[in-house]
Parts: structure tokens; sequence; C-alpha cells
């Protein structure tokens, strides 16, 4: 039987947990932060270079990234029609190898977890609880981000989809400078979900309970959707917990994601559908901080502390 606090109650003892699944982007970290100055970034350096109109860009790279189901698609600047006009395909790359380098350049410079996030995570990994990480975000650059945030091993899974198509004769490894390994996580194991199962749909989560056998009654699960993350939590029966901090802020630069958003109409449809699920309440909130997660949950022992 679930022992459960009533929703946003903060009296009587913390329930202990035994397990933490938590979404990645605008959860462990500001994703839109990274992304938009690298994006802009290059999308500068190659109207520029190349002379094309912003605005042609923009409608080309929709495309291509509705086409290929991601708005991160490392394979971008040599599959634009306005580019491949003006230069060989397999001359793009080095062309336009400026805006490559700033996009990373870029990216880099703005990929920073959270205050109090990784404090927070080395201190539930120390009390013996295992930390799951599942997001939407493909692999490839989710693996990646672990890397770089100096979370592979403090992780211990990571759920997440796989990596995107390439054209017909076009590797992964074409792409990348230096070897496989490189690429790869260390002690975080990688398990890939199925492509086409979105949040708030229950099933990676309730897959991520059975694989780790840990029952819902003792999983905190944190994220930063109202819509997405905390219905999918509470039609699973976990703790949900919503990351406040991670709404985007910056609204006027927003505008680019939206221009470029891998998103169908399909897709914008099926978020209105989301959107409009009534009633979706979080149980805690973490309002500036992860770390904010102690003052719900005991992380150690499994069951409700009775004291």
């Amino acid at each position: 039987m679930a022992c459960r606090l009533p929703a946003m109650s903060q009296t009587g003892p913390l329930p202990r947990v035994a397990l933490l699944v938590t979404d990645l982007d605008n959860t462990l970290y500001d994703w839109f932060a990274m992304w938009y100055p690298a994006f802009n970034a290059m999308l500068e350096t190659v109207c520029s270079k190349s002379g094309v109109p912003r605005s042609v860009l923009l409608a080309e790279i929709r495309a291509i990234h509705q086409e290929r189901g991601t708005s991160e698609y490392s394979y971008l600047l040599n599959e634009l029609p306005s580019l491949k006009k003006l230069n060989p395909p397999e001359e793009i790359t080095e062309v336009y190898r400026d805006a490559i380098n700033r996009y990373r350049f870029m990216r880099q410079e703005n990929l920073h977890l959270y205050p109090g996030a990784r404090d927070a995570l080395v201190r539930i990994k120390d009390s013996g609880i295992p930390i799951v990480v599942y997001t939407e975000s493909l692999g490839f650059y989710s693996a990646w981000r672990l890397r770089e945030l100096h979370l592979d091993g403090v992780v211990d899974y990571l759920y997440s989809p796989p990596d995107h198509d390439f054209p017909e004769g076009v590797t992964p490894e074409m792409l990348r400078s230096r070897p496989p390994e490189a690429y790869e996580l260390d002690k975080t194991k990688y398990r890939e979900t199925p492509r086409g199962i979105l949040k708030p749909d229950p099933q990676i989560l309730k897959r991520i309970l059975r694989e780790l056998d840990v029952s819902a009654s003792e999983t905190v699960y944190v994220g930063d959707s109202l819509m997405k993350d905390v219905a999918m939590a509470q039609d699973a029966g976990v703790f949900d917990v919503l990351a406040k901090y991670g709404a985007v802020k910056d609204r006027s630069a927003y505008r680019l994601l939206q221009q470029v958003s891998h998103w169908t109409e399909d897709d914008v449809q099926r978020e209105s559908q989301i959107n409009d699920r009534p009633n979706v309440t979080p149980s805690r909130v973490l309002h500036d901080r992860f770390d904010e997660i102690f003052d719900f949950f005991k992380f150690g022992e499994t069951g409700c502390d009775r004291r």
C-alpha cells in the first residue's frame, strides 16, 4: 500500500524513497540557455558567409528538423538546399567550418548545471539511491551532456530514444573527430527507449520501475513540465515534483526555436490536447533549486518513516 503525503503537505515525517528518476533538459540544466546562443551564432555565420537570407534558411532548417525529428541535427548544414546550390555537399562542412566551430564553442560555454543540482545528485547517490535520467532528447546528445556536466557515474541509468537517422552513405563517424569511445558513457548505463513513446505516456516510467525492481510508492520523479512530467508521474503513481525554475524566461529569444522547431502540425495538435488536460496540480514544487528536494523527501531506507 502506497505511503503518500497529501499534496503539498509539509507536516509530519518526510517519506523515504528508494529511487530518483529525473528529466534532464530544463530540470538539471537550462537547455534553452545552451541551445539559443549556439544555434544563433551558427545561423548568423552561415547567413554572413553564404549571403542566403535568414528567412530562407529558417524555413529550410525547419523542414529538415521536421524530417529528422529533432532540433539538434548533426548533418544540418550539409542538407540545406540553399547551401547545396552554392557548394558541393561534400565541401559544405569545410566551407562553413567557422559556423560549426562557433556553434560548438557557444554550446560548451553555456552548458551548466542548475544551482544545487550536482551537490544534490551526489548526496542522493552517496545515500545508496539509484538515479535515473529519463529524457525525450536523443541518445547521442543526452549522453554528451551527461559527460560534459560530469554526471557520468553519478547518474546510474540514462533512458532516451536512439540517435536520429542520417542520409544514405553518411555515418556518425564521418562527422566526429575523436575515436568512438570518446563519445560513450563510461559508467552510466544507457537504455534505449522506442521512438514514438512520448511523455506524458507513463509506459517508459513504469518500465524503469520494473527493470530496477522498485515500487511506485518508493519512487520520486522530477521534471519541468506540468502537463508532461507531472501528469506522467501522477499516472504512474510515483511522487511527482515540478522543477518550476526550468520555465523558459527569454520569450523573445524563444521565437527562434519556434521558427526552426522539429515539431510537425501533428505534434502541435498533440501538445494542445495535453495542455487541455484538466486538474494537473503538482504535489511538490522546486521553486529555485534542485536541492530543495530534500525539503520533501529522505533518501536512504525504503518504506515510510512512521516515527
